[in-house]
């Protein structure tokens, strides 16, 4: 660090500690990033600086009129880090990467952290598929093209859908040369090209899935134009049959063009982003367009976004979603101006291997764009405004109903589920989800391992644990646990409750806690023998039935994370000539180790990596009279 700069002490919180004082006193004039974290040593945010010393001093500074967000922030710092770097560039891949890495509660971000389908084409592949994913494996297989993200997963069906009926691709088969000459069922219905029983050469099915790709980038004007050639091509060999074919192609894609609206006679590549916010949700909108065509749109909820720096919002937006984008068009036309625009501009350019410009039009017609964005994106949030308004009245109708139907001292404002999963004690583990206002909280989210269980099939042991752990352990003092619910919902009948509720007045508090019978939706209560039963048309049980059915899912898929991960440690770590990378691709291509098990040679031999010799070792370890016992 440099050496000490002295900074008067009105300058300074009053509540800082020496050491912060310190720190912030030996702060570098230099670029770099700076992370704060709050007394529990949790980074609660990152940004960067062109100059250390004098970003991170404005958020101490005595006067600064701060947002509510900043002010709330600034009092839970207890201790600062910095990181220099050689330019505001490499500051800016550095926060970006800081901030995937950590998630810090206070930097802007997607709401609920939630992952957008994509659509890949598996160009790694030898015959390319075309899917729709969630999470882009940009190091697995740098090969593949993604497109998207989406947010209407059903418009992502759809467009697959036709993709099939217009290109007939994928095949059926996961991979053709396992179709041992039988076509697959799209050939019989006419949407597979007939790879599976060699109707076409592996380059006339490359074409194809160019054509899938110009489709997915909106040139779908060049596509018809490259379909009528070779239709015309194919009249002339008097291939009617082919060129028929194609002509429905044509035809098709036609249809489809004629929907899109012309929206710009410049015909680069454009991305249109209008960021608005109404202080109660804020939301960027997407149009994307292609060739001077609009062929999309997308709405992003954000969180942690304030009116008065919609600036510094509007950049950390444009970082998080071109950072997984697979497409970076030539501009980004924007309805806010960026403090230092060229600083992403040099990032994009990275990533897109060419200039990409950012624009905030003030006449024209970018403007025109950019106003269009903006109407339909407020027209968004009063929409999602009376939604909410709607969903906040009949949740608290609900809430209201199940306090008075189970006698709960407050308004179950926050609800805790609880559930056991285990398969004969083996792999025990418990769930804890919270539900907020009649909403999944899903980053509150817990799951355990049972440590008093393990190995024997104990659900009240297992309940009396998990609950206990929540009350007394080291969960409660962390902050969002530091309250207690209003109610805890307990997967199971009258013996998991009273396992609970030992655990609870073990621990000397005082917390509601019902348990929920699946078998006829009972509701039990604690000191009262007869149940509850409420009418299955009731909202209050079927938000309690959501709510239970949430706890249940994510415990069972934790528990079975953790049996395949036993399983395949303990069974193909035993097959001789297969090591970990090699045990990763056979389950990666096969799924499960019981299809791994049932392969043929000749389809071990299919998957990527396998060896001859190594296929043949896999199938008769499998197939050994020491291995079928």
């Amino acid at each position: 660090m440099n050496d000490q700069v002295d900074i008067p002490d009105p300058l300074l919180k009053d509540t800082l500690e020496p050491t912060m004082k310190d720190k912030l006193a030996n702060l570098p004039v230099l670029p770099g990033c700076y992370i704060y974290k709050n007394a529990g040593g949790q980074i609660i945010y990152i940004g960067k600086a062109k100059i250390l010393r004098n970003r991170v001093r404005q958020y101490f500074q005595k006067g600064t009129d701060h947002t509510i967000r900043k002010q709330r922030m600034v009092h839970e710092i207890a201790d600062l880090e910095w990181i220099v770097t050689d330019s505001e560039l490499e500051a800016l891949i550095l926060e970006s990467n800081l901030i995937k890495q950590h998630h810090p509660i206070y930097n802007v971000r997607l709401r609920d952290d939630k992952s957008y389908p994509y659509i890949t084409i598996t160009l790694s592949e030898r015959w390319p598929r075309v899917l729709s994913i969630r999470k882009i494996r940009f190091k697995s297989n740098e090969k593949d093209r993604y497109f998207g993200p989406y947010t209407d997963t059903l418009a992502v069906r759809e467009t697959l859908k036709l993709i099939r009926r217009i290109f007939h691709v994928p095949c059926g088969y996961k991979n053709p040369d396992q179709s041992r000459g039988k076509a697959c069922i799209y050939y019989h219905i006419g949407q597979c090209t007939g790879v599976c029983i060699g109707k076409v050469t592996e380059e006339e099915y490359m074409s194809t899935i160019e054509a899938v790709m110009d489709f997915l980038q909106g040139r779908r004007d060049q596509l018809a134009e490259k379909f009528l050639v070779q239709m015309e091509n194919a009249a002339e060999e008097l291939l009617f049959e082919k060129a028929a074919t194609i002509r429905d192609q044509i035809l098709a894609i036609q249809k489809l063009v004629s929907r899109q609206k012309v929206v710009a006679t410049n015909l680069d590549d454009q991305d249109v982003i209008a960021l608005v916010t109404d202080n109660a949700n804020t939301c960027a909108e997407m149009f994307f367009v292609r060739e001077g065509k609009l062929i999309g749109q997308e709405h992003l909820l954000l969180e942690n976004v304030v009116e008065e720096s919609l600036a510094e919002c509007m950049e950390e937006f444009l970082l998080q979603y071109y950072e997984s984008a697979p497409f970076v068009p030539k501009q980004v036309i924007i309805n806010i101006n960026l403090d230092e625009p060229h600083i992403l501009e040099s990032w994009l350019r990275q990533k897109k291997g060419s200039r990409v410009e950012i624009i905030t039009p003030q006449r024209g017609e970018k403007k025109q764009l950019i106003d269009m964005a903006c109407k339909n994106v407020t027209l968004y949030l009063a929409q999602l405004r009376l939604k909410m308004e709607e969903d906040d009245r009949n949740v608290e109708s609900e809430l209201m109903d199940l306090q008075n139907a189970i006698n709960c001292p407050t308004l179950p404002s926050r609800i805790e589920a609880y559930d056991i999963s285990n398969i004969q004690g083996k792999d025990t583990v418990a769930s804890l989800v919270v539900f907020e206002n009649g909403r999944p909280a899903k980053q509150l989210y817990r799951r355990f391992k049972m440590k008093t269980t393990e190995g024997s099939p104990d659900d009240f042991g297992s309940m009396r644990e998990v609950v206990s752990r929540r009350l007394t352990g080291s969960l409660r003092k962390s902050g969002p646990f530091e309250t207690l619910p209003d109610l805890m919902l307990i997967d199971g009948g009258r013996g998991q409750l009273s396992a609970a509720m030992e655990s609870i007045n073990a621990s000397g508090e005082s917390v509601c806690a019902i348990g929920l019978a699946k078998r006829n939706e009972e509701i039990i209560l604690v000191n009262r023998p007869a149940s509850v039963i409420l009418p299955r048309t009731s909202k209050s049980l079927q938000l309690l039935q959501r709510i239970r059915d949430e706890a249940h899912r994510f415990a069972i898929t934790y528990h079975r994370s953790l049996r395949d991960k036993a399983i395949k440690a303990s069974v193909l770590n035993n097959v001789p000539g297969i090591g970990p990378k090699r045990k990763q691709l056979l389950i990666r291509y096969f799924g499960t180790v019981e299809k791994i098990k049932s392969a043929s040679i000749e389809e071990l031999r299919g998957v990527s990596g396998i060896s001859a010799a190594a296929a043949e070792s896999i199938f008769t370890y499998f197939r050994s009279e020491e291995n079928q016992e």
